[in-house]
């Protein structure tokens, strides 16, 4: 059997203070970000697209594995560094409540109880009209995911919240509200401060980030019939491995969330017959080898099977 005790390294991660690799981790995205906003002129427009996406992907990394208790004991501490909105769209405060229902396994992929999943129901299947069902078709395949895919997630996000706020949802207003703030001082940092065209961050920085964000989510859960078979594990990735901090290992994640991104790949390498065993075999070689299956093929079916 999976060795709990053994996947979780000792102590709790609470009980650790501070975990020092995420602090660091924290100190490099933060300090490259400031760096490639005040120095962008200087770099290949492309190195700053790429280098910017990166970052803003790397820090949504970051912020899950913050809401997840690291790198240390005191929650507020934690929040804190999760906190800056580099992304603009996505305030922490849902993110982080959104993000903790979803580990609520035995509604994985549950397009009303899973708050990150991607199917549909299929009454709101219907309701999306012909084109709207291309647009979700072509969603699907891996191509679509990484073009209007990042469209497709803010858009649909800012128009449910947008609902939220309007119906005085206890606590939302106050969440946009904080997050507006942040929103006003990386603007006011990128356009007033660093001299760089609104344009260049809102596509080379939060779309690209959110493309390479969404590579990773892409085949992360599927639905079958048991739950512990809905989670995918993408083995041989250390440039995107170390981009996702290793939640590209997404079932020994699921099954210990507590464990700090840096334990995971040896924790997952001592228990990888028993976890491939528990999510019946659910293994991609490599994100080249979900490109090769999906590029140009739907992952599955975008009607969830128990809510057509």
């Amino acid at each position: 059997m999976f060795d709990r005790s053994k996947a979780v390294g000792g102590a709790h991660p609470a009980a650790r203070l501070p975990e020092w690799p995420t602090v660091v981790l924290s100190v490099a995205i933060y300090g490259g970000f400031l760096a490639v906003t005040w120095w962008w002129q200087s770099f290949p427009l492309a190195l700053v697209v790429v280098v910017g996406g990166w970052l803003i992907a790397w820090h949504g990394s970051l912020q899950h594995e913050v809401i997840h208790g690291h790198p240390t004991r005191l929650s507020w501490v934690n929040d804190a560094i999760g906190w800056l909105p580099l992304s603009l769209w996505l305030p922490y405060a849902i993110y982080k409540e959104s993000h903790l229902e979803h580990h609520r396994d035995e509604h994985l992929t549950d397009p009303i109880e899973d708050p990150e999943s991607s199917y549909f129901t299929r009454a709101a299947w219907e309701q999306l009209g012909a084109a709207g069902r291309i647009l979700a078709l072509w969603n699907t395949t891996l191509f679509g995911r990484l073009t209007i895919g990042p469209a497709v997630m803010i858009l649909s996000f800012l128009a449910q919240e947008w609902r939220l706020v309007l119906a005085n949802e206890p606590g939302r207003r106050g969440m946009w509200a904080a997050h507006g703030l942040g929103v006003a001082v990386i603007i006011f940092w990128v356009t007033a401060i660093c001299g760089m065209p609104l344009w260049l961050y809102l596509f080379g920085f939060v779309y690209v980030g959110a493309a390479m964000t969404r590579l990773r989510s892409y085949a992360e859960h599927r639905y079958a019939e048991s739950h512990d078979e809905r989670t995918a594990i993408v083995e041989n990735s250390r440039l995107f491995g170390l981009l996702f901090l290793y939640n590209n290992l997404h079932v020994l994640h699921h099954r210990k969330p507590g464990i700090p991104w840096y334990r995971l790949p040896r924790i997952y390498r001592d228990n990888r017959e028993i976890l491939i065993r528990s999510n019946g075999g659910l293994v991609y070689n490599g994100y080249w080898d979900i490109v090769r299956r999906f590029f140009l093929r739907p992952h599955d079916d975008p009607t969830h099977p128990r809510h057509s």
